[in-house]
């Protein structure tokens, strides 16, 4: 019962959460949360194992027709993973296709950054391109982050290092990456900071570089 938790929580999420997931099949014709599901599968694994063991020791039948049950299952498996190896996974489809542009996005940001003194600290969302920063060599400690508050502080946190920078950007960093439409974005808007360099890929948001100090 505990391994079928996940068909509710996934159903809800879907039904209530405004979770959508797009297939390639139907329309938009896209690949979009199509990994959920995915934690299913130790419930499917678990499943099949008690299938057979019930199979085999059910014994009104008799030793033919478990046998023939038994080796029906082991089958219908076979297939299902001589299917998955002609073709990619969807789920491993999806990561492919999406992180095109993003990968791109973050190599051009990434140059930029290796730009920076090695000593200053930048106030950036880490959500969606944290791999700018990987590919940078930039320690996640000079990052003030969504991540430096109380996390049992919630909606927010009043005296948490992440709202505090971005009431004010330039006490607490002496860059800014932001996204257009992310909460650092909004939170610099009206700040009219000096902006070093804009990068635009087709498919993912603007990101603006800001010199804060």
């Amino acid at each position: 019962m505990f391994l079928l938790v996940p068909v509710p929580f996934y159903a809800l999420s879907v039904a209530y959460g405004g979770v959508p997931i797009f297939i390639p099949p139907w329309w938009p014709f896209s690949h979009y949360n199509v990994r959920y599901g995915l934690q299913l599968l130790p419930a499917f694994a678990a499943a099949l194992a008690i299938l057979v063991h019930l199979t085999v020791r059910y014994e009104r039948w008799n030793p033919r027709l478990r046998l023939t049950c038994g080796l029906g299952v082991f089958a219908l498996v076979l297939a299902s993973y001589a299917s998955i190896w002609r073709a990619t996974p969807v789920s491993l489809r999806e990561a492919e296709l999406n992180m095109r542009t993003r990968n791109q996005l973050e190599s051009q940001l990434a140059i930029w950054l290796r730009k920076l003194p090695s000593n200053s600290t930048l106030l950036m969302y880490l959500g969606d391109h944290v791999g700018a920063l990987q590919q940078a060599g930039i320690p996640l400690k000079r990052v003030v982050n969504e991540g430096n508050h109380r996390v049992w502080k919630q909606p927010a946190d009043p005296d948490g290092l992440w709202e505090h920078a971005l009431a004010d950007p330039a006490r607490y960093a002496d860059y800014v990456v932001a996204f257009e439409g992310d909460s650092v974005w909004q939170a610099v808007q009206a700040r009219h900071l000096q902006a070093l360099v804009e990068i635009h890929v087709t498919g993912q948001a603007r990101a603006v570089l800001y010199r804060a100090r």
